[in-house]
């Protein structure tokens, strides 16, 4: 029989295609326009994310016990979109889960899909690893980074006695149960996306774009799962995760278990001056940029900073702005009294590990270089990191620098101490660093110091990064 007067469900390219239906019969069924004809391969094509929908729209037909045309035609479609098993895991070795833990799990399994939200430390990944201990079936892990997909590999292998298969950092080896990362899970998930009945994405707020969304779009798994400690983007298409995901089905906040699940903790501002000579040209340059932007509104009220970035490649005065403007952030991210602060903070907390949280990668090159410190960016090898982060648990190094490469998802040694130099007005990075140092161990309290340079943008960005609810009810105490 001609294949399109064949009613089937099939998976394509990343697709569900719809064959052997006519307008009328579709439009009956299914209330919401999903589908779109395609006249190449004459059916109907939508998402593969549809696909959870697409079954019980068929069910809720098969179920009105209607004997019309429409509910003929759904007991005949062949549904050849799941390629997916069960699992058997060969051991379960997971911690015995916490309450707030069984209470996040519970509020998924309710729907079987949706958005956690938890702070980093408090056990989201065991959390997942329950999840998929009762689903026990094909599960498809989804992290931002390779450490964090090798980390999620050894977590599967230790807590479920399953050796996981890699997909991505130039492996390829598929299996029931595998991890990947957001980059490779676009390029391959027209190819594998009815693989796998369950995708779990970490770090969620990683998912929305144009192109990593497409993980998501592609994939025909009706269970999903979300996890973050941050889900909110400025952009707001973290608005996006409830019809890639599903909802936010549960939410835990630092207060709700600081000084229980996770560790106490106190903050620490420590203000600093520029020298002279630091002073006189961050204030040329900042003169320079204001009279520059003050010019433009004269003759275009509506001329913006985005406006200006889009002209760099073209017009000479606005690369010359945007330089003097860099020149100026490094100004106050390289300022000489941040080291000086740090040598007291190293002698303050001698013999304890310390993370130091630069706002660039040369700032973290020259507190590397100043007290031969390991650093820590995004372009340094797998074992390298290794290194750097076992030399910190064993004490090989008394401290790390990094940028932004720690600032969320990899698991760190027990460290109760932070510094942070530099940074973004963002409150999901301050909420994120200050999570570094909150692991639970004893009674140990955590400390975090934060050093702004006076009358500068980094005030801004200070009060910005405070007004995490990860600040409330904190003594920031400024020394």
């Amino acid at each position: 029989m001609d294949e399109s007067k064949t009613p089937v469900l099939k998976f394509e390219d990343g697709t569900l295609v719809l064959y052997g239906w006519s307008q009328r019969e579709l439009v009956s069924v299914f209330e919401n326009d999903i589908w779109t004809w395609d006249s190449r391969i004459e059916g109907w094509r939508c998402e593969a994310r549809a696909y959870q929908t697409v079954k019980r729209r068929f069910f809720q037909h098969l179920q009105s016990k209607i004997q019309d045309h429409p509910a003929n035609i759904v007991a005949a479609t062949m549904d050849q979109v799941p390629q997916w098993e069960e699992v058997e895991w060969p051991k379960n070795a997971l911690p015995e889960m916490r309450a707030e833990q069984n209470e996040a799990i519970q509020a998924w399994l309710t729907g079987g899909r949706g958005v956690i939200v938890m702070p980093t430390g408090s056990g989201k990944t065991e959390v997942a690893l329950g999840i998929m201990s009762r689903a026990s079936c094909s599960t498809l892990i989804v992290a931002p980074i390779r450490d964090l997909m090798y980390q999620w590999h050894q977590r599967i292998l230790r807590g479920l006695g399953y050796d996981a298969g890699i997909l991505g950092d130039s492996t390829f080896n598929v299996r029931p149960v595998t991890v990947t990362t957001y980059d490779s899970a676009c390029i391959h998930m027209a190819k594998l996306g009815n693989r796998f009945e369950c995708i779990i994405f970490d770090e969620c707020h990683h998912l929305p774009g144009v192109v990593r969304s497409d993980a998501a779009r592609m994939s025909a798994a009706p269970l999903r799962l979300g996890l973050t400690a941050t889900p909110e983007r400025r952009d707001r298409k973290h608005l996006e995760l409830g019809h890639l995901i599903g909802p936010e089905v549960y939410r835990l906040g630092i207060q709700q278990i600081r000084g229980k699940t996770l560790a106490e903790y106190e903050i620490f501002r420590i203000p600093i001056h520029l020298t002279a000579s630091e002073q006189q040209r961050y204030e040329y340059l900042s003169k320079e940029v204001r009279e520059y932007f003050y010019l433009r509104r004269q003759k275009d009220a509506k001329f913006t900073w985005e406006v200006l970035c889009s002209e760099f490649s073209t017009d000479t005065e606005s690369r010359r702005i945007m330089t003097l403007y860099r020149q100026k952030q490094a100004i106050e991210d390289r300022a000489a009294e941040k080291l000086r602060v740090l040598e007291d903070l190293f002698r303050l907390h001698q013999g304890a590990p310390v993370i130091v949280f630069a706002g660039s990668n040369a700032m973290a090159r020259d507190v590397s270089l100043r007290f031969l410190i390991p650093c820590l960016l995004s372009h340094c090898g797998k074992q390298e990191r290794l290194d750097y982060l076992e030399g910190l648990r064993d004490g090989v190094y008394p401290a790390i620098v990094a940028n932004q490469i720690l600032d969320e998802g990899v698991d760190l040694p027990e460290v109760k101490v932070a510094v942070v130099i530099g940074g973004m007005g963002s409150s999901k990075q301050a909420k994120q660093r200050l999570g570094r140092i909150l692991r639970r161990s004893g009674d140990c309290p955590a400390v975090l110091y934060e050093v702004v340079c006076i009358d500068t943008g980094e005030v801004k960005r200070s009060i910005k990064r405070r007004k995490s609810d990860a600040y409330k009810g904190t003594r920031r105490r400024q020394v």
